[in-house]
């Protein structure tokens, strides 16, 4: 009892100081105070596994030791913090590094783009490029995408909610079907490709067709590689720029480091942030073909677009893609995660559940209402943190730092299967 009066204590400068539009302090209501690896503390000592990962800005984990080390040095050494888009040694390491150990081993060619330091910065100025390249107004989106929560990025992403909170309309945009949207019957790229071909659709010729590989708060759901493939096809075909949202599903998250590289395919814009930088600072990437690279100087700028600290634990982070080993990792405790969730669907039916993902972005979608918001609020109780996403908040989501070691991920298993079976039964 003594340790809940301390926690509302702790609670009560947010309630009283901080805007109503705060959300995940009402999913998880403590006050942390340390992190490390996948491990979190909060004020009364509680210690709580990490199955959240920062929304995905933190793939190499709390403070990783030597991101942190490096970052340490750096400022002791009254190096570089804040440059706009001036050169300094950070960045022009991070670039060389970026195109030596990610850009030329996949045989990809961009130029990149500082554009500002978050996701939904990247992907303004993605649509901004594509409009200035092409001509052209109208952007396709997918249905159930998330691209970000500035008018432009709200203008393509599906939540009705947040849409709404835009408070005025969203255009020059149109949301077609994603894949197995219609059912497993219904390849919907025939349904886009008809609404293109037909001159009497009302559909006009797009700048630009946005999409996630992987919809992760969409739901997670995975586009297959063949759509994938057929997708942009589509965009070769009608002169239409693609771009690749990899905010979430890149840096490694799916396995590769980008989230297309399994399907082949070769996007002319890929928007990055989340955790390019490693370390959970603020950090954003548009990386665009070069042929496409038409801005004049200062056309799109920001004024945190040359974050030193970021570029810092940014270059160390890509030490961990010199070869293969990293994505094989991520694979195989992917795989560990997706016999878990099989197990829990198998083994509990009252879940009405169906597994989704890929890599360590995988979840359960609840077909019952309310199920996977009670199951994380229960693993929570339990010393665990884990979110849930898609249109209804449906599906309970595993996306634990790409790093963590596979006791600590079992021990997750048993919080979740505990939570599942308390939350079935009460």
């Amino acid at each position: 009892m003594q340790a809940t009066k301390v926690l509302d204590s702790q609670l009560t400068v947010f309630e009283t100081l901080e805007s109503e539009v705060r959300g995940y302090i009402r999913s998880f209501p403590t006050t942390f105070v340390k992190a490390k690896g996948s491990t979190m503390w909060d004020v009364n000592g509680k210690s709580y596994i990490d199955f959240f990962a920062g929304a995905g800005a933190l793939n190499y984990g709390h403070n990783n030791q030597k991101m942190k080390e490096k970052l340490i040095s750096y400022i002791a050494e009254d190096g570089i913090t804040h440059s706009l888009d001036m050169g300094t040694k950070a960045k022009a390491t991070f670039l060389t590094n970026f195109n030596e150990k990610i850009l030329k081993p996949r045989n990809l060619e961009y130029k990149v783009m500082f554009p500002g330091p978050t996701g939904t910065n990247t992907v303004e100025s993605a649509l901004k490029l594509a409009r200035k390249v092409t001509g052209r107004e109208l952007v396709i989106s997918f249905t159930n995408g998330f691209h970000g929560m500035t008018l432009g990025s709200l203008s393509i992403t599906g939540n009705s909610f947040k849409r709404h909170g835009a408070g005025v309309s969203l255009n020059h945009s149109m949301a077609m079907p994603f894949d197995q949207y219609l059912g497993e019957d219904v390849d919907t790229v025939d349904y886009l490709e008809r609404f293109l071909e037909d001159s009497g659709s009302g559909v006009a010729l797009p700048a630009a067709i946005i999409l996630e590989t992987v919809q992760g708060e969409g739901g997670l759901n995975v586009a297959n590689a063949d759509w994938l493939k057929r997708v942009e096809e589509i965009c070769r075909r009608w002169d239409i720029l693609l771009i690749v949202d990899d905010v979430q599903a890149g840096c490694g998250r799916t396995g590769t480091f980008f989230s297309f590289e399994q399907a082949g395919i070769d996007p002319d814009i890929v928007c990055l942030s989340k955790s390019i930088s490693g370390y959970g600072t603020p950090m954003a990437l548009t990386l665009i073909k070069p042929e496409y690279d038409i801005w004049a100087p200062g056309e799109h700028n920001g004024t945190f677009r040359g974050h030193n600290l970021a570029f810092i634990t940014a270059i160390e982070a890509l030490n961990y893609w010199e070869n293969d080993d990293f994505t094989k990792e991520i694979i195989d405790k992917g795989l560990l995660v997706d016999e878990f969730l099989k197990g829990l669907v198998s083994k509990y039916p009252e879940l009405e559940g169906e597994v989704r993902g890929k890599g360590l972005f995988r979840g359960i979608a609840c077909g019952v209402e309310g199920l996977a918001d009670k199951i994380c609020a229960q693993a929570f109780e339990r010393g665990l943190i884990m979110e849930t996403s898609g249109p209804n908040s449906e599906v309970f989501k595993i996306m634990p730092a790409l790093t963590i070691d596979c006791e600590t991920l079992k021990q997750g298993f048993a919080i979740i299967e505990d939570s599942v079976k308390n939350s079935l039964t009460n």
